[in-house]
């Protein structure tokens, strides 16, 4: 193994190792809220704790044996290396997160009556259940296209989420408004990265595979080589441009979704409650004092 790769296989087995030591503390110290909340708020956070599980001990799991699917490069000789095993357990972590995020997005628009957030919240678990169609479509082909769309969906759900917070700040109070601005900051990054490099990056490499000629597996042929081929390889210019994302997805992602179990119970701002929605809201917005003056100034026009 090359020292490059060594040093970057280490770091990301103490992340993972951090991680679970993380997670292990929120559900001890969930444990010891739980009189503190009310039975509804605990539910959800329990919830968001066996959730944030399935996450957490996926990303461990993929940092101890990291497998560079389209190619079936791995670092080590064993089947738990192979691409069926890491993908499997990839598509269930990235379920429980996205159903995490879902489930605190609709949470917050439930209790600042936000239809923008409960519509956005019921659509992104089956935007990323399409996503992951496309990811295995990829790995079992071995055509990058299914990467392109699977990338694209989760940048264009990314970006719906923080339209959704934007839409919610104005009804939140101070403290939810600090956690809504860290979200929409991460997710504007998210974005930014998702189609600036990480979308780019996979069309370049079905673009090249189209310019060779490469020949792509069927789906059936697909399953049977995700199960039984693989490549173990351990140099640097192999795993590079895997590096930078891995490195982020398996740390900065998972602390994310850790911290969802701690997130704070949405109050709304004092007089929303009360603010009319709907049709009132707009006729309440419209400038009436305005409006009155005119009618006044027609009339004494008329009679004048």
């Amino acid at each position: 193994m090359t020292s490059g790769v060594f040093t970057w296989w280490a770091f990301l087995c103490a992340v993972a190792a951090l991680n679970v030591i993380a997670w292990s503390l929120s559900a001890a110290a969930l444990g010891r809220r739980q009189a503190a909340l009310s039975a509804e708020v605990y539910a959800a956070r329990r919830l968001q704790l066996l959730l944030s599980a399935g996450y957490v001990f996926g990303c461990a799991f993929r940092s101890v044996v990291p497998v560079f699917d389209v190619p079936r490069v791995c670092l080590f000789d064993s089947w738990l290396c192979t691409v069926i095993v890491g993908r499997t357990i990839a598509t269930i972590a990235e379920l429980c997160f996205v159903t995490q995020l879902a489930l605190m997005l609709h949470e917050i628009s439930r209790n600042a009556r936000s239809v923008t957030g409960r519509v956005v919240s019921m659509a992104v678990v089956p935007l990323i259940v399409v996503a992951e169609c496309c990811s295995w479509y990829s790995v079992l082909t071995t055509s990058n296209l299914g990467h392109v769309f699977e990338e694209s969906i989760w940048g264009v759900s990314a970006a719906l989420m923080v339209a959704s917070a934007i839409a919610i700040w104005p009804r939140s109070d101070a403290a939810l408004r600090r956690l809504l601005a860290v979200a929409c900051v991460g997710g504007i990054a998210y974005v930014a990265y998702m189609f600036a490099v990480d979308v780019p990056m996979y069309w370049a490499r079905w673009s090249a595979d189209q310019a060779n000629g490469r020949a792509y597996l069927s789906v059936a042929q697909g399953l049977l080589d995700v199960s039984d081929h693989w490549v173990v390889s351990r140099r640097w210019d192999v795993w590079h441009n895997e590096i930078a994302w891995m490195s982020l997805y398996f740390s900065v992602a998972v602390w994310f979704s850790i911290g969802l179990i701690h997130m704070p119970f949405m109050k709304m701002r004092r007089g929303w409650a009360t603010r009319p929605r709907g049709a009132p809201a707009v006729l309440a917005r419209l400038p009436w004092r305005a409006v009155r003056g005119s009618l006044g100034y027609y009339r004494k026009v008329r009679s004048g």
